[in-house]
């Protein structure tokens, strides 16, 4: 029950984020919202940054669920198929996309004038960005590190300004989705006449560890 209610709080709060926007998330908008006490709100979650924290988090798990791999799929495994496939379904006419989306970028405006949930999204989409460059590498596996997480930073980034074209009415959906269909390939592209790493005295490529956004280079 208590699981129940910490995630109907949650929700709440990501809808009325959705809504409203990060400064017109009150506590007791929230209650109402939830169908829970305000004291059951502060019990969970401490603060209003507490919320702030924990809705971003729920946030980005509900997307990882809605973009996840589906486990009984029969094809084999292909790291490029699935890279497309992931992009692609953040751009879904859904209720719960739609109003993920709207709340991660209402997120995101916010973190320009607040240093902690900065932090915080910064940490979220740092691993977002891991997880493609992962599929990248998967797809060109003679290609370096930093490379890939270069690419990994451009995939997301254009993810998200698409998304936010779309949701607001500046892209229709399939044109939004043609766009990544197309950005993706122009990575894999690139990244496939990449030349590979250089050896060590042993013959084998250097491990390959995926570097900060930001350290990457070309």
């Amino acid at each position: 029950m208590a699981t129940d209610r910490r995630t109907a709080i949650l929700e709440g709060a990501a809808r009325v984020i959705a809504r409203r926007g990060v400064r017109g998330l009150r506590v007791e908008e929230l209650a109402v919202e939830a169908g829970v006490s305000t004291a059951l709100i502060y019990y969970h979650f401490k603060d209003r940054a507490g919320i702030l924290r924990h809705t971003l988090e729920f946030i980005s798990d509900r997307a990882d669920r809605y973009t996840a791999a589906d486990e009984g799929a029969a094809e084999a495994f292909d790291p490029r198929r699935e890279l497309e496939r992931s992009l692609l379904l953040e751009f879904q006419d859904l209720p719960e996309v739609r109003e993920n989306s709207t709340a991660w970028g209402e997120l995101r405006a916010s973190a320009v004038f607040d240093p902690e949930l900065r932090g915080e999204l910064a940490r979220t989409g740092l691993a977002w960005v891991h997880d493609v460059a992962a599929l990248l590498g998967e797809a060109c596996p003679t290609v370096p590190a930093p490379t890939l997480t270069a690419s990994a930073e451009r995939l997301t980034a254009l993810t998200e300004g698409l998304s936010m074209r779309w949701l607001s009415g500046g892209l229709p959906l399939h044109r939004a989705r043609e766009l990544m269909r197309a950005a993706i390939s122009v990575e894999l592209d690139q990244l496939a006449r990449r030349r590979p790493p250089e050896r060590w005295g042993g013959g084998e490529p250097g491990p390959r560890t995926f570097s900060e956004p930001g350290a990457a280079s070309h």
